[in-house]
């Protein structure tokens, strides 16, 4: 059953995470080591060939930036609803900064153009930022700009099936939403049933990874109609 959007008029104002966006590097590996960056760049090898990129809330842009590095023909358009991570993203792609634009906005109410054609969607850690019907809203927008067989790479926390899921990682789960709603008024308070929303979209997903646990998950969706595959699953 399609999840219905949510009206954009409902919607209240974004997080601030401004103040994070010096300390936001350190804050994840005194949190995660570097297993979020990893997760970041799992599928970068499938990337290779992408020439117009579609990057939502990379935050300090490490990312966006080694996307650049590892990709020297594509170009990317970055959208953030903070100006700092904004800042932060361009620096820190440093020589590639040339293929590299940005647009401040609240991507809750933003919609691309659908002139585009991008060919890769990346939304790192970005997803637990909405509810379930924002996300879908957010997919109906993006899904127009984008060709068939584009890539959607998706990395995030998840609360896996089991005994480690309800004691450890639901548990966790729930005190990064604390933190994150009082340090930013982050509002979401459980992650969105992404798998569902881009399936209903017109997406199907071709590989995932996991990684402690299951705790942070990665996966590389297509837009069909694509070259059918089955999807792999590597832990």
């Amino acid at each position: 059953m399609p999840i219905p959007a949510t009206p954009i008029a409902d919607h209240s104002p974004a997080p601030d995470f401004n103040a994070l966006a010096g300390p936001y590097r350190w804050l994840e590996y005194l949190s995660f080591g570097p297993y979020l960056q990893r997760s970041r760049k799992q599928f970068l090898p499938q990337l290779a060939s992408c020439q117009s990129a579609l990057v939502l809330g990379d935050g300090d842009g490490r990312f966006t930036a080694a996307l650049l590095r590892a990709n020297s023909s594509i170009r990317v358009h970055a959208v953030d609803a903070s100006p700092a991570m904004l800042r932060a993203l361009m620096r820190r792609a440093g020589p590639n900064h040339s293929r590299l634009s940005t647009e401040r906005a609240d991507i809750r109410r933003w919609s691309p153009d659908r002139k585009n054609n991008y060919d890769l969607v990346a939304t790192h850690f970005f997803l637990d930022c909405l509810t379930t019907a924002e996300v879908a809203d957010l997919a109906i927008r993006v899904t127009p700009s984008t060709i068939a067989c584009a890539a959607w790479v998706f990395s995030d926390f998840a609360i896996p099936p089991s005994l480690y899921g309800r004691m450890v990682a639901a548990p966790l789960v729930s005190l990064l939403y604390l933190t994150f709603r009082l340090l930013t008024h982050l509002e979401p308070q459980a992650l969105p049933d992404h798998n569902t929303v881009l399936n209903t979209a017109g997406w199907a997903l071709q590989s995932q990874h996991s990684r402690l646990g299951g705790l942070i998950l990665s996966q590389l969706w297509r837009h069909t109609p694509c070259i059918p595959a089955t999807p792999e699953s590597v832990s």
